[in-house]
């Protein structure tokens, strides 16, 4: 197209884009031409500030690997990814949040009444939970757990050599009625990375990097949509102040202590368990597909 202008150009791009094959292709990509366009023009970007941009995406690219996305990071941060999952979370069912950039497939199995703690150091925590279906209330049978948290020194096993592979990382399939335990230590708040573009950002805008502490979840079952969700402990300091503003009301959860005595029978480490730990009960619900 000859003679395109700043007032002409967005039209130029959705006119370049008449012979795609898939309409939501189409749709999604014109209109982020559209922002992007508008976001230049609002704020007269410079060719300084444009490179700076592309640069820092270079960075990212250049330092992401399996264990760490920067990508995912710089979504996270920008707020992109907490909007995505609020306006994908079904009406009834516990709230969606971040995926983050530490998940890791292929978790080790875990039993129901599994033990993720294993003497490791940090408060003996106790979990114990129920997924449930959104709409009746009633328990999923068979539903799966994709589970990872940090250890008592705020790192995730990608990020630490000295923790095991996989550490704190655990697949678990709840019992018949929806219901599961196990224990594990208390998660610990962290900040996100920001030795990278990333961190870049957040010193720039002179922002916090820290997240509350929490436990990363994937539930799934037949017949059901995939619910990626976070909850965090309700006594954190950082709740309303995470970093990738990830935190819901029905995500914070109550956290009270619990005596060996009254543990589930069937947790693998009961006999192991200190006398008093920290207990955390869990509510997941999930919306049918």
């Amino acid at each position: 197209m000859r003679n395109v202008t700043p007032d002409t150009l967005t039209q130029a791009f959705a006119d370049y884009a008449a012979k795609a094959e898939d309409p939501r292709t189409k749709e999604v990509l014109c209109s982020l031409a559209k922002h992007l366009h508008a976001f230049v023009r609002e704020t007269k970007l410079t060719h300084a500030e444009w490179m700076a941009g592309l640069m820092a995406l270079t960075r990212a690219g250049e330092i992401t690997t399996p264990e760490r996305n920067e990508f995912i990071l710089f979504s996270d941060l920008f707020g992109v990814s907490a909007l995505v999952d609020m306006v994908n979370t079904p009406p009834g069912a516990t709230s969606c949040s971040n995926l983050g950039p530490f998940h890791q497939r292929g978790a080790p199995p875990l039993p129901d009444g599994g033990d993720l703690w294993k003497g490791q150091p940090g408060q003996v925590m106790v979990v114990t939970g129920r997924v449930l279906d959104a709409a009746t209330g009633e328990g999923i049978a068979g539903a799966t757990l994709d589970m990872w948290q940090n250890a008592d020194n705020g790192f995730y096993a990608a990020q630490d050599a000295g923790q095991p592979a996989k550490n704190y990382h655990a697949l678990l399939t709840c019992a018949a009625d929806g219901t599961f335990a196990f224990s594990t230590t208390r998660q610990q708040p962290y900040t996100v990375p920001y030795d990278g573009p990333a961190g870049d950002m957040l010193r720039a805008l002179g922002r916090d990097a820290w997240r509350p502490a929490h436990l990363h979840v994937i539930a799934e079952a037949a017949g059901y949509r995939p619910l990626v969700t976070e909850l965090f402990l309700e006594d954190d300091p950082y709740l309303d102040r995470d970093a990738v503003f990830g935190v819901r009301s029905d995500l914070v959860v109550p956290l009270g202590t619990m005596r060996k005595a009254e543990t589930p029978a069937h947790l693998v480490a009961r006999d192991r368990l200190p006398d008093t730990v920290l207990h955390a009960p869990l509510v997941i619900r999930m919306a049918r597909a």
